[in-house]
């Protein structure tokens, strides 16, 4: 799993600035539009909380404590939470969201994997 964190890690932080670039031309467009919805703010909370995620990811990538995790879930599950619920007319969103939702996924199975394993090495 410590692969797994370095490299979504790393994406997240360059996604990060795709996301934000994008989240503002939304934004922009949705204020000359005056259509009333928030995709480009929640674009930009998405790619905070991406980069807070990826950041975490990086630096707890060879703790065996399952703190790490518990922020990652809690940072891309908000992240991928706010993301799916607002992506209106900019419908890249939705994928940045799915990055997000399979980051927190991945993260419940690497909370998982490290409790057996803990358990599994005190019974010998």
């Amino acid at each position: 799993m410590k692969v797994w964190k370095l490299v979504s890690g790393i994406l997240s932080m360059i996604l990060f600035a795709l996301v934000t670039l994008q989240s503002c031309a939304a934004g922009v467009a949705n204020a000359l539009e005056e259509n009333g919805e928030t995709s480009g703010s929640a674009g930009l909370l998405v790619a905070v909380l991406m980069l807070a995620g990826g950041i975490v990811s990086v630096a707890t990538r060879k703790s065996t404590k399952k703190g790490g995790n518990i922020a990652m879930i809690v940072l891309f599950g908000l992240a991928a939470l706010i993301g799916f619920a607002n992506y209106g007319s900019y419908s890249d969103l939705a994928i940045w969201s799915g990055w997000c939702l399979i980051n927190a996924v991945l993260a419940v199975i690497a909370l998982i994997i490290g409790k057996k394993n803990s358990t599994g090495s005190s019974e010998v």
